[in-house]
């Protein structure tokens, strides 16, 4: 248990925090776990606390949770099973029943996750699969309102046949006697008195019908008897319904056993369901209230971006106001925060804040904030608020000095200590000199310490010392109304004045007050009126600053993806107009070779014609890889670096070609239009789209390396190995038909290809695409040392 004097739970709310996270439970040992909260004594148990909430968070955001439904806390029925020989009831028995059904559907739910939740999983394991038998057997045996099920045992449906049989019997045989005696019997209706059949008879005729009475009506115009034929009967009715009774209590007893034979696996089941769902109702606050894990950090540095009281946020909610977060940080370098400012501006919310998110992360909360790292304190001590007593006899200062004692008392490192309007309640110079010296002395003892002041005496304490952050809450001169955002870096000015002149105290009143101050004190207050004017104007120019920076950057993230699909637009045309080139040639090469009769001279003429169809790609691949990082079209005239001239497109001259943005030669000009050859490649142009250049340094230059002669292209050049794993097979097929035209021209013997093994599609793909190639004399898997069947070796033609 955590001492009472170490964290401040009264006095920063956190027991009416715990009932809110509370309310997200569902079930009441959940909740149950979620009111006992509170600040950890071992730092391991706090890190495998918070790593379960953190597993809990991200799986939530991957829609994966778990739900608890109809659950009653289980304590009482283990209670009973523990004392031998008791039976349980049979609708606690379902209670237990569902317990163990939904905890092992939780393991399993848990279960698909366990590596991405290790915590979550090592909670989830301890429920044992081996429940679902027990459970399952009482779901089966007894129904939901308690009652066993005629299949509960043999012996019970027997029972149960017999004594409807007996029952009908019995009626039947009444029935027959009312008929009998119609005149005496007053109505026609078996009915049951004393667990006993009986007929109704009219009082004046109760004579004439043998039996036993068992009572008469209210009116007593009817009495109910059991004729003597039927006492037998009846008997026997009896004598099977006690067997039923007992068959019964002999089948409780047995499931009651056989739960008593599991009650530990039971009893951790019963834990692991409240931990889960006390972890599920953490994180399900953690969803609504935009809540972080926090970090529990090794330097002692306390660090809460944006964070918001819990408590006031859900008291907002559905109104029109909205919380305004704070921001504050204390270090070893800078463990004092003084915070001064106007009456009203938030600086016991940002104190109340900051103690109870502090005790939250130590509690294994998380945090309502953007991020969070706290120390592992030990103590959070606060004095806020006015404690003064008249049973107690104490006043203001006297109760506020009290408390702060009793802070030094029971102060253990490391340490949070919040100080609300620190030595008010008496003379401003005593008292601003005991706040200092409160101050320091907690400093000099290792606790951080956030402190809210009107004195002078203090915020002159902060300004002069660098290890003291200096604070305020912000007022608005205009509107004489406080915007709660804490400002750190410079002493606030109270604006008592202002705040008196908001509430209706009368401008007569307000500027005698004003006449009473000394020059001194009016011009200090005057110079923080100045400094926070002066701080506010310089957010707001940096606000703007940030506002426009980011829309410049917009501005010019739109142009470059404008560029980026115009340039796509250009090469997908290029790369068309390519394709068309090459499939033309393809078609005339076929044309050509079936032409030539003679083997030999088809021979010699498929290999020049692969060649020029190799050297034909390259070209293209130049073209449209190398040409255009070199120049980009435009409608302006020539690339960088070229003239126009003003001469005729003819034969020899070096052309732009404006759709694609590469430079050519004209190779013949007629009617039809232009030819020009890019490389070894020819293309058709209209003469509108050439544009006559030349380089300042002589030759214009199509790109590097799409001038190469054929011989460049030497074995040292080309791969013997081609890599397809990996590859789409219609990627493979490409890509192989370019590997055997580069290892055709460097006059390579052999080559490998590697497919791998996988499914075979791409195996199947290489194989389709080497069979009939004009370069490929034969080909076959490698041998073992060269990767077997999952790679094949081509041998080329010579």
């Amino acid at each position: 248990m955590i001492a009472e004097e170490m964290f401040d739970t009264e006095t920063l709310q956190f027991d009416p925090l715990l009932e809110l996270i509370a309310g997200n439970a569902q079930t009441p040992m959940g909740r149950k776990r979620i009111l006992a909260a509170a600040p950890f004594t071992s730092r391991p148990e706090l890190e495998r606390d918070l790593e379960s909430l953190a597993e809990a968070v991200k799986l939530r955001s991957e829609d994966v949770r778990w739900r608890f439904s109809e659950l009653r806390n289980p304590a009482g029925i283990i209670s009973r099973l523990r004392i031998r020989d008791t039976m349980i009831e049979p609708l606690d028995l379902r209670e237990l029943a569902s317990l163990m059904r939904q905890a092992i559907e939780v393991r399993s739910v848990i279960r698909e996750f366990a590596e991405e939740a290790p915590s979550l999983w090592a909670i989830a394991e301890n429920i044992s699969p081996e429940l679902a038998g027990p459970a399952e057997e009482i779901n089966r045996k007894i129904l939901p309102n308690g009652e066993l099920d005629d299949s509960a045992s043999a012996e019970l449906n027997r029972l149960r046949r017999d004594i409807n049989s007996q029952r009908a019997r019995l009626t039947k045989s009444l029935e027959a006697l009312m008929r009998s005696k119609e005149d005496a019997v007053q109505d026609d209706i078996v009915t049951v008195r004393n667990d006993r059949f009986v007929i109704p008879v009219k009082a004046d005729f109760k004579g004439k019908i043998s039996g036993v009475a068992h009572g008469a009506s209210s009116s007593g115009a009817t009495v109910f008897i059991e004729p003597l034929e039927a006492i037998e009967a009846n008997n026997e009715l009896q004598t099977l319904k006690a067997k039923e009774e007992n068959e019964i209590l002999r089948i409780l007893f047995s499931l009651s056993e056989s739960l008593r034979q599991s009650l530990p696996l039971i009893v951790i089941a019963a834990e692991a369901v409240a931990e889960l769902d006390a972890v599920n109702a953490k994180a399900e606050f953690a969803r609504s209230f935009g809540a972080v894990v926090p970090v529990i950090n090794n330097e002692g540095d306390l660090a809460i971006e944006n964070a918001r009281h819990p408590l006031l946020e859900d008291a907002l909610r559905g109104t029109d106001a909205e919380i305004v977060p704070v921001s504050f940080a204390l270090s070893s370098e800078n463990p004092i925060m003084i915070i001064s400012g106007a009456n009203a501006g938030g600086k016991t919310v940002v104190l109340k804040t900051a103690g109870l998110l502090s005790m939250m992360a130590v509690s294994g909360l998380p945090i309502p904030a953007e991020s969070a790292a706290v120390p592992f304190y030990a103590s959070v001590l606060a004095d806020i608020g006015d404690k003064q007593s008249i049973s107690a006899n104490l006043s203001t200062f006297s109760s506020h000095i009290s408390n702060i004692a009793s802070m030094i008392e029971g102060l253990e490192i490391p340490a949070l200590v919040l100080l609300d309007e620190v030595g008010t309640g008496t003379d401003p110079e005593e008292g601003s000199a005991l706040g200092v010296a409160i101050v320091d002395h907690f400093r000099n003892h290792g606790a951080q310490v956030i402190a809210s002041t009107h004195y002078r005496g203090l915020k002159i304490y902060a300004a002069n010392d660098e290890t003291v952050i200096n604070a305020s809450v912000e007022f608005d001169e205009k509107t004489l109304e406080p915007t709660y955002k804490l400002l750190t870096g410079l002493a606030g000015a109270s604006s008592g004045l202002e705040m008196a002149k908001r509430f209706g105290i009368r401008e007569q009143v307000i500027e005698k007050a004003r006449a009473n101050l000394d020059l001194a004190a009016r011009e200090a207050e005057d110079y923080l009126h100045k400094l926070q004017a002066e701080t506010k104007q310089a957010e707001d120019l940096r606000v703007a600053l940030e506002t426009e920076r980011e829309a410049v950057a917009e501005r010019y993230a739109s142009l470059d993806v404008e560029f980026r699909q115009k340039e796509k637009k250009r090469r997908e045309r290029f790369e068309k107009e390519i394709d068309k080139i090459v499939s033309e040639f393809e078609t005339r090469a076929k044309e050509l070779l079936r032409s030539v009769s003679d083997k030999k001279e088809r021979k010699k003429l498929e290999k020049d014609l692969a060649g020029k169809k190799a050297e034909l790609k390259r070209s293209a691949a130049a073209a449209t890889g190398t040409e255009k990082k070199s120049f980009e079209p435009t409608d302006d005239g020539p690339p960088p670096g070229m003239e126009e001239k003003d001469i005729p497109i003819a034969p020899g001259v070096q052309v732009l070609l404006k759709r694609f943005g590469t430079i050519g030669k004209v190779e013949r000009v007629t009617d039809d239009g232009v030819e020009v050859s890019v490389g070894s490649m020819r293309m058709r142009q209209d003469i509108d789209d050439l544009q006559a250049v030349s380089s300042k340094g002589g030759g214009a230059k199509v790109g590097k390396g799409s001038g190469r002669d054929l011989d460049e292209l030497t074995s040292r050049e080309v791969a013997k190995e081609l890599n397809l794993i990996g590859k789409t097979t219609l990627d493979a097929e490409i890509d192989v038909d370019r590997f055997l035209d580069e290892s055709y021209m460097a006059r390579l013997e052999s080559v490998r290809i590697i497919h791998g093994f996988g499914t075979g599609a791409l195996k199947n793909a290489v194989h389709q695409t080497l069979k009939g190639h004009p370069h490929v004399e034969s080909f076959g898997f490698a041998p073992q040392n060269e990767g077997g069947n999952g790679a094949t070796i081509v041998e080329l033609k010579k």
